[in-house]
């Protein structure tokens, strides 16, 4: 806990770290309150930060307020389109998505290793990364001396604004009955190709949104490590906060005191990081467990 939150250092490396598996978090558990299996969020995180990557470099002539913006929507849409991807799969051929979106990252990170060692490859380099972005397309930073950077908000408002689409919206609405029952939202009147359609497009796009906050805030530079399995992380903290944009802002933020703290043991006690990952896995399958005994209970039946 020192080393997460024992200092102001500490406190906001934490958000840092937590605004990735914030928006990847979201971005599964919106996909699957409507039945949409989203394996692939580490896939649509690698397509946001390509689409920044090949955008930050080239927009050098356009007004300098602008840049930030279009690299930010075009990543978040580069994303969102990947994510589409096996939605009309699923859709039109009856391909399962959990089988497609999961190949599908697969897939982005073998396009995303050509292009580094191809045409965006930086000049003079023998290793697999692109030029630094041009200042315009850096996310600012919001307290000195930190990486608190304008991405952690933009991750606090997604939680707002999925909040609202899931509880105050007719797609909101549409999205859980399509997830509850397919074939009974459709005899009700309801698009469920549509439906679907539009929620890849969303989940892949805040996934994308991720993706544009490494690349933006962090590295400033495409590599081939930008994610350190943020998009699977985000599964897992989806299922912990019960598919519920709240509950996956805390466990997020849960992972992350894990994640960074962590660190800070290890260098004072030599206790192995890898503790985090047993703590965050133990997390998660006694919430399982917990869950399943609020549907099913233990009952003895004696043989007559």
């Amino acid at each position: 806990f020192y080393g997460a939150l024992g200092t102001r250092f500490n406190l906001l490396e934490t958000f840092v770290k937590a605004s990735p598996l914030l928006l990847t978090g979201l971005a599964v558990a919106f996909a699957v309150r409507a039945k949409f299996w989203n394996i692939g969020a580490e896939g649509q995180l690698l397509a946001g930060a390509l689409a920044a990557t090949a955008l930050g470099i080239s927009l050098g002539g356009v007004a300098k307020p602008l840049v930030l913006p279009i690299v930010s929507v075009g990543g978040a849409l580069a994303g969102g389109l990947w994510a589409t991807i096996p939605a009309l799969l699923k859709t039109k051929l009856k391909v399962d998505d959990v089988v497609s979106t999961l190949l599908l990252n697969y897939v982005m990170v073998h396009i995303m290793g050509a292009l580094l060692f191809g045409p965006l490859q930086q000049p003079g380099s023998s290793w697999p990364r692109s030029s630094a972005i041009i200042a315009a397309a850096e996310y600012p930073m919001l307290l000195a001396r930190s990486r608190f950077h304008l991405g952690i908000p933009l991750a606090f408002l997604a939680v707002l604004v999925i909040w609202f689409i899931n509880k105050k919206t007719t797609f909101g609405y549409q999205s859980r009955a399509v997830g509850v029952n397919a074939r009974a939202a459709n005899f009700g009147g309801i698009n469920s190709t549509r439906v679907i359609l539009w929620t890849a497009l969303i989940s892949g796009g805040l996934a994308g949104l991720a993706g544009v906050g490494e690349l933006c805030a962090i590295q400033r530079r495409l590599i081939m490590d930008i994610s350190p399995g943020y998009g699977y992380s985000g599964i897992v903290i989806a299922m912990l906060g019960n598919l519920h944009p709240v509950g996956v802002l805390f466990s997020s933020l849960f992972f992350s005191v894990i994640i960074v703290g962590a660190q800070t043991m290890s260098r004072m006690t030599g206790v192995p990081t890898y503790i985090a990952e047993v703590i965050q896995g133990m997390a998660l399958m006694v919430m399982l467990i917990f869950l399943l005994f609020t549907e099913y209970k233990i009952r003895r039946v004696r043989k007559k």
